[in-house]
């Protein structure tokens, strides 16, 4: 190594230890059932308080969201997942995020590994440990199990023990990997069938708020407890996400796994698969469904390129995103790939074109169940979108088209997390 590119170590390794001396804190707005006792939405920022056990330091690392009526945070030190809100409201009993209501605790996964990286749908967690390690719990539909097999000949969903006995044969058959490789676009485009067509059209008729604000009933064998997922040897998660009901792992060589439902096209594997039981490699870059003749309007669960199909896809890809029923990934090379549901447009790219973002760079990008929010590289926040719990932090109930400024006062914000309806801030604090 010559001089200068020790130089740079140096100052690299310089600026980790003075990093550890900084004091971060988090901060929140929105609904949060629990945090207060008469469960009104907290419409402007305010401190999340420091877990009173189980961190090594009285400091944050990082926010991640979290999913209905709970929140998410990484503390300093040890790496715990700290969790807090009521896992009760609206009967949500099942949901084994944590009960404690506003103080926020480490949440008890099976290992003492630090978690790095951790998310959360409507009501599923999954996280990123140190050593690469997964583990997601919640609802069950949403955690992997090898006892449940997804029949993909059929194109159906998995539904009790008689279907499991019937695919029993698949999965002694063929890996997780090889049947994820194999389900590329034009591999499977052929088995959806008119059943599946007229089941799509029916799910149509049912809006977003109906399902995806209408929780299931309480009831706790509909929770399962954290677990490991089990990916084939040698795959290296390094970025999580998760949507509504389904899951999507980023491996450090680009490759992305995915999991549970995908009746919307949401796990990328060119049909409307209910439920996919086990992680499964998508065929993000399978350059066969994506030729450059290839039209834009591409069928429902298919990949579909954000930008010039005749631009290069890329080699690998690099960030991972899940909405409600939709996701996004991005390439090596800046492309932007969406698949999923698309009836209010989630899979037709619109330029934020605003004048209070003009000479603005964008750094950081979140979105919840209905509001978005973005930090610039000069340390502002802006959000939008849906605003009936006050999780756009503008102290008021009303909703914004347009990106406007979040009021962050004695503190520099670091990162923004978005989760179901309210809205989190790591800020390295002036005191």
């Amino acid at each position: 190594m010559n001089g200068n590119g020790e130089r740079e170590k140096e100052e690299e390794k310089m600026e980790e230890e003075n990093d550890e001396e900084k004091r971060y804190k988090v901060l929140m707005w929105g609904y949060l059932p629990g945090v207060l006792t008469h469960k009104s939405p907290l419409t402007s920022p305010v401190s999340v308080q420091s877990p009173e056990t189980g961190i090594d330091v009285q400091s944050w690392k990082d926010v991640c969201g979290g999913g209905c009526g709970f929140a998410m945070a990484i503390s300093a030190g040890s790496g715990k997942l700290i969790t807090w809100g009521s896992a009760d409201d609206q009967g949500q009993s099942y949901l084994t995020s944590g009960k404690h209501g506003e103080t926020p605790e480490p949440f008890p996964i099976p290992t003492d590994d630090p978690v790095v990286k951790a998310a959360a749908g409507w009501a599923h967690i999954v996280s990123v440990t140190e050593k690469n390690d997964v583990y997601t719990w919640g609802w069950k539909e949403c955690v992997p199990s090898s006892k449940l097999v997804a029949n993909f000949a059929a194109g159906g969903s998995v539904e009790g023990d008689s279907f499991r006995k019937e695919s029993s044969v698949l999965t002694e058959q063929e890996s997780p990997q090889s049947q994820g490789s194999k389900l590329t676009a034009s591999s499977v485009a052929h088995q959806d069938n008119k059943k599946a067509e007229e089941t799509a059209k029916r799910r149509r008729t049912v809006t977003a708020k109906q399902e995806l604000e209408s929780p299931p009933p309480a009831d706790e064998s509909l929770s399962a407890p954290p677990c490991i997922v089990e990916l084939d040897p040698g795959v290296k998660i390094t970025s999580v996400a998760a949507g509504g009901r389904h899951t999507l792992a980023l491996s450090d060589v680009g490759q992305v796994w995915g999991w549970g439902y995908g009746g919307e096209g949401q796990l990328g594997l060119g049909s409307r698969i209910k439920i996919v039981a086990t992680p499964h490699l998508i065929p993000c870059l399978d350059m066969s469904s994506h030729g450059a003749d290839r039209s834009l309007r591409s069928p429902q669960g298919s990949i579909t390129p954000g930008s010039e199909t005749r631009k290069a896809l890329g080699s690998y890809i690099k960030r991972i995103a899940c909405g409600g029923r939709h996701s996004a990934v991005i390439t090596d090379a800046g492309v932007l790939l969406t698949f999923g549901w698309g009836l209010y447009g989630q899979t037709s790219p619109r330029l934020v074109d605003d004048s209070i973002l003009e000479n603005k760079n964008v750094k950081v990008v979140s979105c919840g169940a209905r509001h978005s929010a973005i930090m610039t590289e000069d340390s502002k926040v802006y959000s939008w979108g849906w605003n009936k719990y006050g999780q756009l932090g503008l102290s008021d109930t009303i909703d914004r088209n347009n990106p406007c400024e979040v009021p962050i006062d004695d503190c520099t914000p670091k990162n923004v997390a978005c989760g179901w309806w309210h809205t989190l801030l790591l800020a390295q604090s002036h005191q």
